[in-house]
């Protein structure tokens, strides 16, 4: 394992310690999506990065700050994805703007680790500081949908319910079930195959 950032060096590529960061944010992805902030242990981050647990203490403020700048990158992610579906959308009206988001979603969504993230952070805001970044991811995803969509607030409200449905229709494999039920939450809604 690697504990010490690493810098250029004569030729040779090294990291810095943001590199690290971000690196360790990957695998914390894959990491707490799978079980969440509570019983996901620092040491099976540490080892899927490659690095010691106390590296990511000497990076980060203890497992909860780790926990806390994935969500932050995760919903980064999600806006970043957003706006830049929006921006290049080929038509200007509000309407097209969220469909070729709500097809930049899709695609995105395509990584359960990104959607299950999302879930387990929102059943962890219990804890004031992981509460604090889903509002903060939340915030952001409808000022940077609003800004470039210019779409209403109740037409962006029904844009994020979409993605919520889109949330459980995917971790439930709701498309794969042949019964009147699932096809009335499913109608409508198309998925990529995984």
């Amino acid at each position: 394992m690697t504990d010490a950032p690493r810098t250029r060096k004569s030729g040779g590529l090294r990291s810095t310690a943001e590199e690290q960061r971000a690196r360790i944010v990957d695998s914390a992805i894959a990491g707490f999506s799978r079980a969440g902030y509570h019983a996901t242990p620092v040491t099976e981050i540490a080892d899927a990065a490659g690095i010691s647990p106390a590296y990511i203490f000497r990076l980060f403020d203890g497992k909860l700050g780790l926990f806390v700048e994935t969500v932050d990158h995760c919903y980064g992610t999600v806006a970043a994805t957003l706006v830049e579906a929006g921006e290049a959308a080929t038509s200007t009206t509000p309407t097209d703007i969220l469909a070729a988001m709500s097809d930049a979603y899709v695609e995105l969504i395509r990584d359960r680790n990104l959607i299950m993230l999302q879930v387990h952070a929102q059943s962890a805001c219990d804890v004031p500081e992981i509460r604090d970044a889903v509002r903060r991811g939340i915030a952001q995803t409808v000022r940077e949908v609003t800004r470039v969509s210019g779409a209403e607030p109740s037409a962006i409200q029904q844009f994020l319910a979409y993605g919520q449905l889109c949330h459980l229709i995917v971790q439930a494999d709701l498309d794969t079930v042949n019964d009147t039920w699932a096809k009335t939450v499913t109608a409508g809604i198309r998925h990529p195959e995984r």
